[in-house]
């Protein structure tokens, strides 16, 4: 499955495209590592100085795929989603997110770790995880209610809220929206203008900006000991056996 995400380098750019438009973009694990991968790799380039994050034709991601992860190994010490985090969390160079359609789950939780965040006109942002028999994660609990606000960050945590990409300018989740058609354009206008900047001065930079890598690290880590819990709750088993048979979860 690593072939659904592809890692294209050019102009000190990297791009990391979700890739699995078949299944919109849901992300297994085998996904998850190879994004960590991207990551690690993107961190000790020096001559690269930008990453882009995006997903392929009209979906950003549809979130995990929650059939892998109900199969998955739970034993492992760092499981690649955690990988994952921990690297888009920690990374020390700019991040991008060029949102080109639904961001679900992960797909809005991860974009709280990005350092800019462009949205196309069409996108929408939501985290159905209690509608899911789960919890937040990415230390979502912290950072979405810091970005948005509490009663907003309640709004769609709790009671699954969806966000226009406008709505989510307005809130400040999102750095700038853009029309469909001129998202990608603009957004490696943007990231080859962050390439071309003082490589020292912005790392340093995003070094005073995310200054709270231990409070941000500590939730995360108290969020996945709760998430994995529910992975193995009853809740999480009726849920997805609901999905699979295409009925409401009973959870009476």
């Amino acid at each position: 499955m690593t072939d659904h995400i592809t890692v294209h380098t050019e102009d000190r750019v990297t791009t990391v495209t979700i890739a699995r438009p078949d299944k919109r973009n849901a992300i297994t694990q085998a996904m998850y590592g190879k994004m960590a991968d991207a990551l690690e790799t993107y961190t000790t380039q020096e001559e690269v100085r930008a990453l882009v994050l995006t997903g392929a034709e009209d979906y950003f991601t549809a979130g995990n795929d929650l059939k892998d992860f109900s199969m998955s190994d739970r034993d492992d010490d760092i499981p690649p989603v955690g990988r994952f985090l921990n690297g888009i969390s920690t990374c020390p160079k700019p991040v991008i997110a060029a949102v080109n359609g639904p961001a679900i789950g992960v797909g809005l939780t991860m974009l709280l770790h990005c350092d800019l965040v462009y949205a196309a006109e069409s996108a929408t942002f939501e985290t159905p995880f209690v509608k899911l028999g789960l919890v937040p994660e990415a230390a979502s609990s912290m950072l979405l209610s810091a970005s948005v606000g509490m009663a907003v960050a309640n709004d769609i945590l709790l009671a699954g809220r969806k966000l226009t990409a406008q709505e989510a300018h307005d809130y400040g989740l999102v750095s700038r929206v853009f029309a469909d058609s001129d998202l990608m354009a603009e957004t490696r206008k943007i990231a080859l203008h962050i390439a071309a900047s003082a490589p020292v001065a912005l790392k340093r930079s995003k070094a005073l900006i995310r200054n709270q890598r231990e409070q941000v690290a500590a939730q995360m880590a108290a969020e996945g000991k709760v998430f994995v819990e529910q992975l193995r709750s009853p809740e999480f088993a009726e849920t997805v056996a609901a999905i699979m048979q295409k009925r409401t979860p009973n959870y009476s």
